[in-house]
């Protein structure tokens, strides 16, 4: 891709961090973990919080400004906060985490209180067994009681994270529709892309976005938001604060736009979901790496960034990673 858009010619970067913070998760999503679950990283592999603070460090000199924490499920990694923490001192000006929400009511005034910004919580569905037969987990109330304890701990209304699976909850698109207008709360929905960790991914599960549009139409007057680097396209929903949008990961690529570095639980720098190509942060960070050499590998994983992921109905290239491995 013209990576101009993401180093300027002060050398600055201009990304959108995602880190995970742990390979591990405390659900059993069907698209994204087999049932018997993964093989998880040594405790010794993953970055420490002082480690992921280092790096963090060197890249906001670079120009680095956002961060969204994900994993696995970024609550089961002990002591979160502390790294909330850590990372607003390094000086991020917006901090994020992608969680599924099953503890999140546990948590929510802790992380808010050590800086957290914003939350999106993953739910596939709003009926009860379907959810626990995607999940393989009964937790939808803990999931919904979480997003109510976020927006009562001072978050702002919550991103809602749905991937549409044809044949399994995409006839719920107009319900998720009424729960975004009903809660003022953001509803994204993502097309399903083949990081599953099964490797049972079909393209006619997939769920285009214009479908989804289509459908939210039929009930629901939609206004356009401007879109810029975000993933998703969104939409205002007349008479209500609630939004929808749609992430076409698969029909409607966004690769030239895409702005999104990922650091895996492992230390790994990727620069594409869907790539194969990693940057051993871990490796430099141990081997004694200065903060110039540690630039200089960020750099070159921005640089070569590539304008199209490779994921079309003919050509499916599939990453070595699951989601559940390199955080979404």
């Amino acid at each position: 891709m013209e990576t101009g858009c993401l180093i300027d010619r002060f050398g600055r970067i201009h990304t959108d961090l995602r880190i995970s913070v742990t390979d591990r998760c405390d659900m059993r999503c069907r698209y994204c973990m087999p049932e018997e679950g993964l093989t998880w990283s040594p405790r010794g592999d993953i970055l420490t919080f002082e480690e992921i603070t280092r790096f963090v460090r060197v890249l906001v000199e670079l120009g680095l400004e956002t961060i969204r924490l994900t994993g696995g499920e970024p609550l089961v990694r002990h002591d979160l906060p502390a790294l909330i923490g850590n990372l607003r001192a390094a000086g991020i000006s917006e901090l994020a985490m992608t969680t599924n929400g099953a503890t999140l009511h546990q948590h929510a005034s802790a992380l808010r209180s050590a800086g957290l910004d914003r939350l999106n919580v993953s739910c596939d569905s709003l009926r009860r067994e379907r959810f626990a037969e995607m999940t393989r987990r009964d937790r939808l109330p803990q999931v919904l009681a979480g997003m109510d304890a976020a927006e009562a701990a001072g978050f702002p209304p919550v991103k809602v994270n749905v991937v549409l699976i044809r044949g399994w909850n995409d006839d719920e698109i107009l319900d998720f529709a009424d729960f975004a207008y009903r809660t003022g709360r953001t509803v994204r929905f993502i097309e399903f892309m083949p990081v599953d960790a099964d490797e049972l991914w079909r393209f006619d599960e997939v769920v285009s976005g214009d479908d989804v549009i289509r459908t939210v139409s039929e009930r629901y007057d939609l206004d356009v938001i401007d879109r810029t680097h975000a993933p998703a396209q969104s939409y205002s929903l007349a008479g209500s604060t609630g939004r929808i949008g749609v992430i076409t990961s698969m029909t409607d690529q966004f690769c030239g736009s895409c702005n999104r570095l990922r650091l895996t639980a492992d230390g790994q720098l990727r620069n594409c979901l869907f790539g194969n190509d990693e940057y051993s942060v871990r490796d430099a960070l141990r081997s004694g790496a200065t903060d110039s050499e540690l630039a200089d590998l960020a750099i070159a994983c921005v640089q070569a960034k590539k304008a199209h992921h490779g994921t079309d109905e003919v050509t499916i290239s599939r990453p070595t990673r699951s989601m559940s491995q390199q955080g979404g």
